[in-house]
């Protein structure tokens, strides 16, 4: 009888062992991370502050980007201001979608970021963007991502 018990037991452990360590192989939450658009990240690093400027204009198209390779979508906007056809980085889909001020093809936005050089071609890197009276908050003056939220 004894030996019947240290028996189970041993078979126990070994099974809870087993269990616990296949949930930590497979896991029972699946961690994403940022996806990289953490703030000490290749492309957030291409954000200057001291190229901040505005532009204005009509939205052209709204889209989803991969802005470097091994990162979640973006979503951007094709926008066109008196002088240009620019496109507006605004920030990953996982974050933008989410909001509750949504941006449509036809709006009139104000946009306030940095110029950027992106796949050859100027882009900008939203830091606020105005659409009517709602204001959307995605970077603060030093350029720090708002959805990195604890990292700052």
């Amino acid at each position: 009888m004894k030996k019947l018990f240290v028996l189970i037991v041993a078979v126990s452990i070994i099974t809870l062992g087993l269990t616990a360590e296949s949930f930590a192989q497979k896991g029972a939450f699946k961690w994403r991370g940022s996806g990289g658009w953490g703030p000490g990240t290749p492309y957030n690093r291409m954000y200057d502050p001291t190229k901040v400027e505005t532009v204005s204009g009509t939205v052209e198209a709204v889209t989803q980007i991969i802005p470097m390779k091994g990162m979640y979508a973006a979503a951007a906007v094709v926008l066109k201001t008196d002088k240009e056809t620019i496109h507006v980085h605004l920030g990953p889909e996982w974050y933008i979608g989410r909001l509750d001020t949504k941006i449509v093809k036809g709006d009139t936005i104000e946009v306030k970021g940095a110029r950027v050089m992106f796949a050859d071609k100027p882009a900008i890197i939203a830091a606020e963007v105005k659409k009517g009276d709602s204001i959307l908050v995605l970077r603060d003056s030093a350029g720090i991502p708002v959805w990195s939220g604890w990292r700052r």
